[in-house]
């Protein structure tokens, strides 16, 4: 492991995800003299303050401007310095997109981006703070690796994997506690592959973040209250994805349903489907995610109930594309 930090379980129940991010970067900065963080006056929000602590000398404060946060991260980067640059998820896709654009990725800098409130996690702060577009915007930009961790043991493995390799990623975390997913960091994690989080034949589920957990709860019900064995993937990295998974999940059970907290336009479902449509293999498929609008204002999980991202709305999708009907014949010739 990078710098020597593992967590575990124990540590998820008593530390927020951005709070074991603000940990490990503290543990990797005390190990590397290159490593520093910039924030655009939310050190606190966004858990830096471990950083502080242990080298406040390291800490860099833009004040409320994430477009200079991107210039700065990117001049230390090119002057052989590693940056965490740490802000919210819809302003450092939203706010800062043109510095994202052509400071860090066009120039392909050592900028390591955490993008913290992610998706609806701030709720109760309205739509100005809710981060629903962000991955379609950081997915589309070249040299970009794009991580959405489902929990706080892989937020600290997607740390890990942006120290150790060279190039600007995209890390989006949750403002809260995440329900835990994983209860050690040896679970397999590795950039570009997706991990299955519950084996079945009938159905797959491929989520990231928040919702991975929900599906794997789904899951769980489905098969003792349905008889449904429903695989569910862990796509924590949305650029590179992982096209070989979705095409074994197509071909092994020929439905396929995405959900995340993000809008179905240009998110997960959307790059999903277009490895669905690029291997020619037709099967039942249905993105859950917010609709073309808007998420309401409320608590994180009151949001995704409402939209149907929660294991509820996720039992209820399943149930409903295994309705769908295929061909009598298993035979894939015939397909394109």
């Amino acid at each position: 492991m990078a710098g020597g930090f593992v967590y575990n379980a124990i540590d998820q129940t008593e530390l927020s995800t951005a709070e074991i991010y603000g940990k490990a970067i503290a543990d990797i900065v005390q190990k590397d003299p290159k490593v520093v963080a910039v924030t655009p006056d939310l050190a606190k929000s966004t858990k830096l303050g471990e950083v502080l602590k242990v080298c406040p000398e390291r800490v860099f404060n833009v004040g409320i401007a994430e477009q200079d946060m991107f210039g700065v991260a990117a001049g230390m980067a090119r002057a052989g310095l590693i940056p965490f640059a740490s802000g919210f998820s819809a302003f450092t896709s939203m706010r800062a997109c043109d510095q994202l654009h052509t400071d860090i990725c066009y120039q392909n800098t050592n900028v390591k981006i955490i993008a913290t409130h992610a998706g609806t996690s701030f709720g109760q702060a309205g739509s100005t703070h809710h981060a629903i577009v962000d991955l379609a915007i950081t997915r589309a930009m070249p040299n970009l690796t794009v991580i959405v961790p489902a929990d706080g043991l892989e937020t600290a493995n997607a740390v890990n994997a942006a120290y150790e390799n060279f190039g600007p990623y995209y890390i989006r975390i949750n403002r809260g506690f995440d329900r835990v997913l994983y209860d050690s960091m040896d679970y397999g994690f590795e950039v570009g592959k997706a991990v299955e989080v519950h084996p079945g034949t009938d159905i797959t589920v491929i989520a990231c973040g928040s919702c991975v957990f929900q599906a794997r709860e789904a899951a769980k019900f489905l098969e003792n209250a349905d008889g449904l064995k429903v695989r569910v993937l862990n796509m924590h990295t949305i650029k590179p994805i992982d096209r070989d998974a979705i095409m074994k999940a197509v071909l092994d059970t020929r439905r396929i349903i995405t959900v995340e907290d993000h809008s179905t336009i240009g998110g997960l479902g959307s790059a999903v489907a277009e490895v669905v449509v690029g291997g020619g293999k037709a099967c039942a498929f249905r993105m859950l995610g917010h609709p073309d609008k808007f998420a309401p204002i409320g608590l994180h999980e009151d949001i995704m109930a409402e939209v149907g991202i929660d294991s509820n709305g996720i039992i209820a999708a399943v149930r409903d594309v295994m309705k769908m009907d295929f061909e009598e014949d298993d035979n894939w010739d015939d397909e394109f």
